[in-house]
């Protein structure tokens, strides 16, 4: 089984930064398209940050220059840089992809989310 798991989360003050990754686990598999979302207590799901696999890259509008996605060179890690965050950006983010094992596609698959709390 192909896996994603996020890391990075934690406790920040505001105007700090974090940097979150998402990468593959149990069998090698390479990222495809990536999205990131987050998803609040009684909020509604919206997206953060995407990237296709011809690296175009698409933001939502609540963290709109406050965040970049991308990915390392082997394909395997995601990268989400968030900057200058506020209380209002405390959700638990979640990394959802295409993955491609060497044999078939996983399409949409989705990590346990990372939690990012912004707190002074």
């Amino acid at each position: 089984q192909v896996q994603l798991v996020e890391s990075g989360g934690g406790l920040v003050q505001p105007g700090g930064s974090l940097r979150l990754s998402c990468t593959t686990s149990g069998k090698i598999a390479t990222i495809s398209s990536v999205r990131w979302y987050r998803q609040a207590p009684e909020k509604q799901r919206e997206l953060v940050a995407a990237l296709t696999s011809s690296d175009f890259r698409n933001y939502g509008d609540s963290m709109r220059n406050r965040c970049t996605i991308s990915r390392d060179n082997d394909q395997r890690t995601v990268y989400l840089q968030l900057d200058r965050l506020e209380p209002e950006d405390t959700a638990v983010y979640i990394c959802n992809a295409d993955l491609f094992d060497g044999q078939r596609w996983h399409f949409g698959s989705w990590g346990p989310g990372t939690q990012v709390t912004v707190s002074s």
